[in-house]
């Protein structure tokens, strides 16, 4: 154990400092170390270091990005950085001041936790998880790999089944499943855990496996609820155990924007098939799709009468399942369809979820029968009267409120002024930027989605247009400011591009984790301006996704040719504010001992 002080100084940000100094002291108490840091903000001077504790210190280590007076720490040896590195590489930080220190390295804080998962028992423990996001696109396999590495490193031995956007990926078994000793659920969305009955589940968020697996691993074998037995009867304390992990499953559960990414997770497939099947109609004329028989009118049918029909309806029934399970299913299905049959539209359709999932839920919990009749609760009772609450809600009390609502707001949209127009923009390009995929980047997503059935275009045109200049201005970036990224992070920069042009927002995530004060400002700017631009420039998009992609079908865009611009310009602004605002990778003094 090491007896250190240390200095975080920075003359233009007061939450540099702060934040350098609390990720030194926390890694390094972490570390078994004593750490007193003194905090030199623009505007003060706080945690002052007193003579004693630098009498007694083994290391000095200054983080600071001005000059400052050594001569205290005479005779110390003194490790300078900056408070950039102090806060996105605090463990490599410290490494390497030990090391000038001759002090033995200790282990590391991801360290600590893989020891303490592999050490939790005697012998190495059997894992099964499962991922899934709302997209079903990055996060749910950049949290699979976590997992998994974080595992393997630790000594378990580990199986994760993804549910992304294109079904179950290295589906669990029966056998996988009985062997394990713990189950992790890392989902922003509904997973079915019926097939766990019997085993110790732990739930976390999808980001929480990205950012801190070894963290989730830990938890899950200190904190893991046995969930409920599939069949059979228990006796007192277990059936009290029992009912407790029922109510934790049910609170865990019981968030309504979970809900509601749930039926966005389900309904994405459904919209961008029909919405690409639109746009290829579109190749053959604006309007071929009204000449019977042709190609064009199939492929309208197809997506403008099938597909787009169905969009509200699955968006109602699986938001209804995130809540009650399969009986929410039917009601959810049926209120959703009305809602499209009423004119409520999109936002019908939500509150159809919501009112289904919650009926269903509270009719399987208070209906009570023989048991020699509860074999028609799935398939009559609730089917029945679910189906017919929530029908009837929306025909003679929610339909047409809501109608109105939602024939106003469209109105609203397609007659607005220039100048609302850009605010719109604006403020839907930052929310794609801010958390990349999360769930802000989601609520903007799908309100343009939406309105996509109410034949209006122009906020799903900023949407995706915003959702792509993050990844590419990072690309640009990577590879005209060589010197502000790592080579890991420059030949990650091919990766980003890729992804951007495909409008997968996720490929800024792993930039803005190392350096989320340079690399998240830069990128909101850059995506509030492109969606201003397009809605300024009047640009329009019929299809829901597809990136650059979609550009080279005809008549899918509006305005193309300004379209295009605007995320050229947005990519050059993000670009700019990250060669600007980044710093050199290598401008870390080395560490020298004081004479």
């Amino acid at each position: 154990m090491a007896t250190i002080v240390g200095v975080s100084a920075s003359a233009e940000s007061r939450a540099h400092t702060l934040m350098a100094a609390e990720a030194l002291r926390k890694v390094a108490s972490d570390q078994g170390h004593d750490v007193v840091m003194e905090c030199r903000a623009p505007d003060e001077i706080t945690s002052p270091l007193k003579e004693e504790d630098i009498a007694k210190a083994d290391l000095v280590i200054l983080a600071i990005d001005e000059e400052i007076d050594q001569a205290p720490f005479k005779g110390l040896t003194i490790y300078k950085t900056t408070t950039s590195l102090a806060i996105r590489d605090t463990a490599g930080v410290l490494a390497k001041a030990f090391k000038a220190a001759g002090i033995p390295e200790q282990a590391s804080c991801d360290q600590h936790k893989e020891e303490a998962v592999s050490t939790s028992d005697d012998t190495k423990k059997r894992i099964v998880a499962v991922t899934s996001c709302p997209t079903g696109i990055a996060h749910t396999f950049m949290a699979a790999d976590a997992l998994k590495k974080k595992a393997t490193a630790a000594g378990h031995e580990i199986k994760v089944e993804t549910q992304g956007s294109v079904g179950a990926k290295d589906q669990l078994t029966p056998e996988d499943i009985a062997a394990a000793d713990v189950v992790i659920i890392s989902a922003d969305t509904h997973v079915d855990e019926s097939r766990f009955a019997g085993k110790p589940i732990y739930r976390s968020s999808v980001g929480a496996a990205v950012k801190d697996a070894a963290g989730v691993i830990a938890s899950a074998f200190n904190e893991a609820e046995t969930a409920a037995p599939a069949a059979g009867g228990q006796s007192g304390e277990k059936m009290q155990s029992l009912e407790e992990a029922k109510a934790a499953l049910k609170a865990s559960r019981s968030g309504p924007y979970k809900h509601l990414l749930t039926g966005v997770s389900y309904m994405l497939p459904v919209v961008v098939a029909g919405g690409l099947l639109i746009a290829l109609s579109f190749v053959f004329g604006i309007e071929a799709f009204k000449q019977e028989g042709t190609l064009a009118a199939a492929l309208m049918t197809i997506g403008g009468g099938a597909a787009f029909k169905l969009m509200v309806p699955v968006l109602a029934g699986f938001m209804a399942y995130s809540i009650a399970d399969r009986p929410g299913l039917t009601p959810g299905l049926i209120g959703g369809l009305l809602a499209v049959n009423l004119g409520a539209g999109f936002l019908g359709g939500i509150l159809a979820g919501f009112l289904a999932g919650y009926v269903a839920l509270w009719l399987r919990d208070n209906i009570k029968l023989p048991r020699s009749l509860e074999g028609l609760m799935p398939v009559l009772v609730l089917p029945l009267l679910s189906t017919a609450i929530v029908g009837l809600l929306m025909v003679y009390v929610i339909g047409e409120p809501v109608r109105y609502i939602n024939e106003s707001l469209t109105a609203m949209l397609q007659g607005m002024g220039q100048t609302n127009a850009v605010i719109l923009g604006l403020v839907l390009g930052a929310m794609m930027a801010f958390d990349m995929g999360g769930p802000v980047n989601k609520a903007a997503y799908a309100f343009s989605v939406g309105l996509l059935t109410s034949d209006t275009f122009g906020p799903m045109a900023a949407t995706m247009a915003a959702g792509m200049t993050p990844p590419l201005g990072l690309a640009v970036a990577t590879f005209i400011a060589k010197n502000r990224f790592t080579e890991e992070e420059r030949e990650a920069g091919k990766a980003a591009f890729v992804l951007g042009l495909s409008f997968i927002t996720e490929g800024a995530i792993p930039y803005a984790a190392r350096d989320p004060l340079r690399v998240i400002p830069s990128i909101m700017v850059g995506s509030a301006l492109t969606g201003a631009l397009s809605m300024y420039f009047g640009c329009g998009l019929r299809a829901p996704h597809g990136g650059a992609f979609v550009l080279a079908i005809p008549h899918a865009v509006s305005n193309l040719s300004m379209y295009i611009l605007s995320i050229l310009i947005g990519t050059a602004v993000t670009t700019a504010l990250l060669v600007i605002l980044k710093r050199p990778v290598n401008e870390v003094p080395a560490a020298v001992a004081a004479e």
